[in-house]
């Protein structure tokens, strides 16, 4: 029965979840303090853990059991009710030490601002970081709601820490975002170029990312169908087989370094985006595994 199983991510066993041996930590973030619409998706990581434990270990194109390399689940991380900023610096401080550590960090939010001091953590060590970001929403306004650390403006804070991004999904933009892209320079797949042409699409991408990835993929980029429980859900997102070959290829070229999957909020009635993002947490453990090329080295 899986109420008798840990409630960790997969329901694993001691033995496999130990921080001191793991080389995957997945971290719930409940955090949604700046949601500009519907609120709720700090309940997003326990309901994606609570799915977790009804996954298959097994991946039948790695040919074992995906989490022989040990996959810690944290403790749920406690936000400073203070401020955002206060907030945003100690989610910094924590990854900072996690990757430190060598762990592969799989961030489950919460929502999307959460992604910046994360990634500002993963920059001193890798050093040429770059950033796959899936969403429906470019997230490039300098700020929201009078606030830089709105979820509305996460991929704004990455451009400023000199990091290139690639986002593909989008079918959303702002003004003032149409307006910054085309002095940014940043690569964006939208997501009817995705519906028409998906090699194309995924080349477009690939080509744009630098050796070293991180993936931030807010729930919302996948389309309604698939993933409801959202805070913005935005018609015309990509399916799961579109991401399933995106991240696929990314981790046969390229290396990715680290992950967050945010912006799920649990629905009444259906747990539809909860196991989505769970077997996509699940696949991203996978494909690392499949495609490793070298250590975890920043080189």
């Amino acid at each position: 029965m899986t109420d008798s199983l840990p409630l960790n991510f997969l329901g694993l066993p001691a033995s496999d979840a130990d921080y001191r041996r793991a080389r995957y930590v997945v971290w719930p973030v409940p955090y949604d303090a700046t949601v500009s619409f519907r609120t709720g998706s700090r309940e997003g990581p326990l309901a994606i853990i609570a799915a977790s434990r009804q996954t298959e270990l097994f991946d039948p194109q790695l040919g074992r059991e995906i989490h022989q390399p040990g996959v810690a689940t944290l403790d749920f991380f406690e936000p400073d009710v203070s401020s955002a900023e206060a907030t945003m610096n100690a989610l910094f401080r924590r990854a900072k030490k996690l990757v430190a550590d060598g762990k592969f960090l799989l961030t489950l939010g919460g929502e999307h601002s959460i992604s910046s001091p994360i990634i500002r953590a993963h920059k001193p060590k890798f050093k040429g970081l770059s950033v796959l970001h899936i969403d429906a929403h470019l997230d490039m306004r300098a700020a929201w709601q009078n606030s830089p650390f709105s979820h509305a403006c996460i991929i704004r804070r990455v451009h400023e820490m000199g990091i290139p991004t690639v986002s593909v999904g989008i079918r959303n933009v702002s003004q003032e975002e149409h307006r910054y892209l085309k002095k940014s320079g940043a690569t964006v797949v939208f997501g009817e170029q995705v519906h028409r042409d998906r090699e194309g699409s995924i080349r477009r991408a690939i080509e744009a990312l630098s050796d070293q990835v991180y993936l931030t993929i807010d729930m919302d980029g996948f389309d309604p169908a698939y993933a409801p429980g959202t805070g913005t859900p935005e018609p015309g997102g990509l399916d799961w087989y579109a991401v399933n070959d995106l991240l696929t290829e990314i981790a046969r070229t390229r290396t990715i370094v680290g992950a967050d999957i945010v912006e799920t909020m649990p629905a009444p009635g259906q747990v539809v985006t909860e196991f989505l993002a769970s077997k996509l947490a699940v696949r991203i453990i996978a494909l690392t595994q499949m495609f490793e090329k070298r250590g975890r080295g920043g080189k």
